[in-house]
């Protein structure tokens, strides 16, 4: 698995729960393997959602799979671009995401390279776990939003709830989702 790292603790004592986001969907719209910064259109409310739980202490990931680098429609250095100017415009907006995790590997993928199954690609849980890994996270809290069953078979196999994003207002979404995480303890 591949990620974009940003500042790890070093220690468990910083527990806090996570937002844990898929990108394509929830982040931005989905208009099939986004991978220039042209490309990239925010799903509204986004950046309000992320810093609304930056806001609160809690962890934000990125969770995404990436199979576009494993069809040879681009490579892992544009997808670091976008990430990187992603994380720019997100930070413009007093929003910041602590980790981005993507899984570029697919079992049909055209360059050689990336042909191969993953622990890391959705459904599976391998991106979540190593989030979990490596940023001391109170799982018990924690929850992600995707926009496919698989998203939220990897949330079920890494011990959080998943949320399917219907489209719409991402941050109205969010809260509903806290909510109902905070209404079921």
């Amino acid at each position: 698995m591949a990620n974009t790292s940003q500042n790890t603790p070093d220690n468990r004592k910083d527990a806090r729960p996570a937002l844990f986001l898929d990108r394509d969907g929830v982040i931005n719209v989905d208009k099939g393997y986004v991978s220039r910064i042209e490309d990239f259109v925010w799903i509204d409310g986004a950046a309000e959602a992320i810093a609304a739980f930056n806001a609160r202490g809690w962890w934000v990931f990125v969770v995404t799979n990436q199979s576009g680098v494993a069809y040879g429609y681009y490579g892992e250095a544009e997808m670091a671009k976008l990430h990187a100017w992603m994380s720019a415009e997100l930070g413009a907006r007093g929003a910041r995401i602590d980790h981005i995790y993507h899984c570029p590997y697919h079992v049909d993928g055209k360059v050689e390279r990336y042909r191969r199954d993953s622990y890391d690609r959705k459904p599976k849980p391998g991106m979540l776990v190593q989030a979990m890994t490596d940023y001391p996270v109170i799982r018990e809290r924690s929850f992600l939003i995707g926009d496919k069953e698989t998203d939220l078979e990897a949330a079920r196999a890494a011990g959080v709830a998943g949320f399917l994003f219907p489209g719409g207002d991402l941050a109205s979404f969010a809260e509903w989702a806290l909510a109902d995480i905070d209404g079921g303890r």
